[in-house]
């Protein structure tokens, strides 16, 4: 007896749900995507110049010391008020001020000082403000 054979049928997989889950996927994604601009700050770096450009202002030099003491060009305030250090300041730079005022503190020095010298600085005028640092000393 001759049986017949069965055929058996064609195993592929449907492609079609995969692709619609795919595009799902993807809508979900496009949709939930939040494209938010953060704010920053806007910064101009120095570009370095070959040319030497000679001095002709000398900086109001003020230090701020570890107890919060003030010192304007070598001479100590007495008080350490902002009034007393704005008018130190412009003592030191005689009503110039385009000259440049550069802040030396001590490592330990509260932070508190160092803003009011750069507020200071700020409500006199001043446009150059830089804050002196120093690599740190080698262990060995």
């Amino acid at each position: 007896m001759k049986f017949r054979r069965r055929r058996s049928p064609d195993v592929g997989i449907d492609l079609t749900p995969l692709i619609d889950v795919v595009f799902l996927l993807l809508i979900f994604f496009m949709v939930t995507t939040t494209f938010v601009r953060e704010g920053g700050v806007t910064l101009e770096l120095p570009e370095a110049d070959t040319e030497v450009v000679p001095r002709t202002q000398e900086p109001v030099h003020i230090v701020v010391g570890v107890d919060g003491s003030y010192a304007v060009n070598g001479r100590a305030l007495t008080e350490r008020t902002v009034a007393v250090l704005m008018t130190a300041m412009r003592d030191a730079a005689a009503d110039d001020l385009s000259a440049p005022v550069l802040i030396s503190a001590d490592a330990r020095a509260p932070h508190e000082s160092v803003v009011k010298v750069m507020d200071a600085a700020g409500r006199l005028g001043f446009e150059r403000v830089r804050i002196a640092t120093q690599p740190p000393a080698e262990e060995g």
